[in-house]
């Protein structure tokens, strides 16, 4: 491993990390998880600076440097959750207490269940009990070693209500440690009010709706759900070529319960990604791949609806599509709320490798979040840093429910 440092006089850096194993998810690394042994790390202004084997580090002056040893475990960047509807209001137990009596979903929907009781509930809540509610859900993320998370909108399908819910979300990030990215997902279910106009809905979607969502700067990105229960592949080209004029980058709920050719949509318009995927065809794997789309894999919603059509992970391989993992947080089809749960169920329902999970959760859901500057420790690179009482990264795969998280640095910074 051939160490780099920016250009910075060791003497003037804020933090230095010694003694360390680091999985940098690096694969420009030619070893597993991109690992460096025997290694530290220098951070100033919130990037590293320097990272390589330790007996290759410059001289400092040690006694003006901040250091921490590590004592032989484990560092890997902060995880990523790149699918979430963290901002909502009510909950949907009794549904699932329902559903597991017998209660067909469309009983539950005739009564005014489903989806529709979450906007009901979210349309009614203020402000402040959506952002204590989604702050509390973002504190259990970051005791597991989060520090990015996405968050969508598409509880509202108004104009107030998305405007509110993606507020919310910006809110968020500048009053938590970890860093938000929020996604417009407007076009997420059909409301109420417009059953049997679902394009005069996607008409309200692609002009006043995203008009107002751009002019407050309340979106990194805009998504559909493309599906037979949600909107058709022509409704959802149309809101991504809204999306282009706006220069917005488009993701897409693509083949979750049928293939509607989502994923080969979102790849015309070099989307982000595709998420979900479970009925995936090769020619949209090979969309995706030519596209450099990510796929990213939702376990907890497949475990959850008890699915049993997998997502095409040989195929996936194959073409060397980037995989990551999200937990799509949501009150309906996913209501677990951890990303190592997530990297379990991807390992033991999907057969990915605990390599593959973890570089789910760093460099690939930076990648479908468009983010090049996190996910991999390289100098240049946020200091998003997970310190683990781990004897191997593959642990992080294996066990859940025992919290190895020993530090976290945000920026630089001790959270």
């Amino acid at each position: 491993m051939q160490s780099t440092t920016k250009n910075y006089e060791l003497e003037e850096i804020d933090l230095l990390l010694t003694d360390a194993n680091i999985a940098t998810m690096d694969s420009n690394i030619n070893a597993p998880y991109g690992a460096i042994e025997n290694a530290a790390i220098a951070i100033k202004n919130g990037e590293i600076a320097w990272i390589g084997e330790q007996s290759t580090l410059p001289s400092f002056d040690v006694f003006a440097t901040p250091t921490l040893s590590i004592k032989g475990q484990w560092l890997t960047p902060g995880l990523i959750d790149c699918h979430t509807h963290l901002v909502f209001a009510g909950s949907r137990s009794q549904e699932f207490e329902q559903r597991l009596q017998g209660v067909s979903y469309e009983q539950i929907a005739a009564q005014g269940g489903g989806i529709a009781s979450t906007v009901k509930a979210t349309r009614a809540a203020d402000r402040e009990q959506l952002f204590v509610d989604a702050k509390d859900r973002l504190n259990t993320l970051l005791k597991e070693g989060v520090t990015t998370v996405e968050i969508k909108s598409g509880y509202g399908l108004d104009i107030e209500n998305e405007i509110k819910i993606l507020e919310v979300a910006r809110l968020l990030g500048e009053h938590h440690p970890i860093d938000i990215k929020t996604t417009f997902l407007g076009a997420h279910a059909l409301p109420p009010e417009y059953k049997g106009r679902a394009d005069e809905y996607i008409d309200l979607v692609c002009t006043d709706m995203l008009d107002q969502v751009v002019a407050n700067n309340l979106a990194d990105a805009v998504d559909v759900f493309c599906e037979n229960v949600g909107f058709s592949h022509s409704q959802t080209k149309r809101v991504f070529q809204a999306a282009k004029k706006h220069n917005l980058p488009v993701k897409c709920h693509a083949e979750q319960l049928s293939n509607q050719h989502g994923a080969e949509l979102v790849a015309q318009f070099n989307g982000l990604s595709a998420d979900h995927i479970e009925h995936l065809d090769e020619e949209g794997v090979k969309a995706m791949a030519n596209a450099g789309t990510v796929a990213v894999l939702l376990p907890g919603a497949f475990y959850f609806l008890r699915e049993t059509k997998f997502p095409p992970i040989e195929l996936l391989n194959q073409y060397k599509v980037p995989i990551a993992i999200a937990s799509d947080f949501n009150p309906g089809t996913s209501p677990l709320c951890s990303v190592h749960l997530m990297m379990n169920m991807a390992c033991t329902l999907f057969r990915l490798t605990p390599e593959q999970a973890l570089a789910g959760v760093t460099r690939n859901a930076a990648k479908a979040l468009g983010l090049d500057d996190r996910g991999i420790l390289k100098v240049g690179a946020r200091a998003d840093i997970a310190h683990w009482q781990i004897s191997h990264p593959s642990q992080l795969s294996y066990q859940f429910g025992v919290n190895k998280l020993l530090n976290l640095w945000i920026l630089g910074r001790i959270n």
